[in-house]
């Protein structure tokens, strides 16, 4: 039976939550991808002060321990477990709470009032959607809306 990338994302990442709840970190995405020759397990991990190099070994250890008894993969893949870098993933509502105040890049599914790409700065959520601050105006994207949703690094 063939395993979907789906799958095995919604797997690992139900997996790794697990294992994320024990160590005070959570899970802010998982990737299975192919990248040249081999398969790759992206597994991006984060908490409220950032997540250091001890962090993301110690999940690693456990989470390959754990992967290799369920063996929901089939065939080799390599394993990394990385913090999800400046500009972070958006994937969870709570995830725009706790980013408000913060400028982001959202692209949607289709377009809305014209445009696909929004850049500004995240208000937070309301209802069954977010509001973005864009050029001075305030802008309401449904979530479901949302294909992708990102921090933009301010340095």
């Amino acid at each position: 039976m063939r395993v979907s990338r789906q799958q095995i994302e919604t797997v690992v990442s139900q997996i790794a939550g697990e294992i994320a709840q024990t160590q005070g970190v959570e899970i802010v995405d998982v990737e299975y991808v192919k990248t040249g020759a081999g398969y790759y397990l992206r597994v991006f991990i984060d908490k409220p002060d950032g997540v250091g190099l001890d962090d993301c070994q110690r999940l690693s250890e456990v989470l390959s321990d754990r992967l290799d008894e369920v063996d929901p993969i089939p065939g080799p893949y390599s394993l990394e477990v990385s913090s999800p870098g400046l500009d972070r993933p958006l994937k969870k509502p709570a995830d725009f709470d706790r980013f408000a105040g913060k400028r982001v890049q959202i692209k949607t599914y289709a377009p809305i009032d014209g445009r696909k790409n929004w850049q500004g700065t995240l208000l937070g959520r309301v209802d069954d959607g977010i509001e973005v601050e864009v050029d001075g105006a305030r802008v309401a994207l449904p979530i479901d809306a949302i294909a992708k949703a990102r921090l933009v690094p301010e340095f």
